[in-house]
């Protein structure tokens, strides 16, 4: 599990494609520290296992499915990219739930600078936006933030100097693909919900069931 606390802005160095897969090295000084096979390290909030570490660089194998379903397969060496380690028991929840599984892929649509903080709306795919609501939490490109508004298509999110100096999505631009992962919580809740609506009348619920 993750954060969205995006520890480092790390690097692609180099791209191998694969029959069905495609294979990144990358550079990451500060996740790569007592990293070892098997780890999981967040990219651009995509969970992926390392498979072999050397000094600063890993490498991670991604399945046709992931390329699918997230905007790594647009990465090309010298690609820049949010690197995350998972969350240790016992540590801060510094920003919200991740699990590394993205649900789908977002636009940038607009970026509106200010003195202090910058707005910037993301299109949001069909399907998604019952789960994004105004000021809950939504992961983009393995950051976690905030919704400032939620539209019927798109959010807006605002992001303090902090996150545009030392993640992707300072350098972001209109056009531009972002990984999106919406709060698992509101998944959870709609699946139980709906089983709720579907049971057989008297049937008794998991919870009654416990009760009992």
């Amino acid at each position: 599990m993750f954060t969205g606390i995006v520890e480092e802005l790390g690097e692609v160095t180099a791209v191998e494609t694969l029959d069905d897969a495609s294979r990144f090295r990358l550079r990451g000084p500060v996740v790569t520290e007592g990293a070892k096979h098997g780890d999981s390290i967040a990219v651009n909030g995509v969970c992926l296992t390392v498979v072999e570490h050397d000094g600063d660089e890993f490498t991670a194998d991604v399945m046709a499915e992931t390329l699918d379903r997230s905007s790594l397969g647009a990465l090309v060496p010298g690609s820049k990219v949010n690197l995350e380690r998972p969350t240790a028991v016992g540590d801060r929840l510094g920003g919200h739930i991740v699990q590394g599984h993205v649900d789908s892929v977002g636009t940038v649509l607009d970026r509106k600078p200010s003195e202090n903080w910058e707005i910037v709306k993301v299109s949001l795919p069909d399907g998604l936006a019952r789960y994004v609501v105004e000021k809950g939490s939504i992961t983009v490109d393995g950051v976690s933030l905030t919704v400032v508004d939620a539209g019927p298509d798109y959010f807006t999110i605002s992001l303090i100097p902090t996150t545009l100096a030392l993640t992707t999505l300072g350098i972001k631009q209109p056009g531009d693909p972002v990984n999106l992962e919406v709060d698992v919580i509101a998944k959870y809740v709609e699946r139980l919900l709906g089983a709720r609506a579907e049971a057989p009348a008297g049937a008794a619920t998991a919870a009654e069931e416990v009760r009992r």
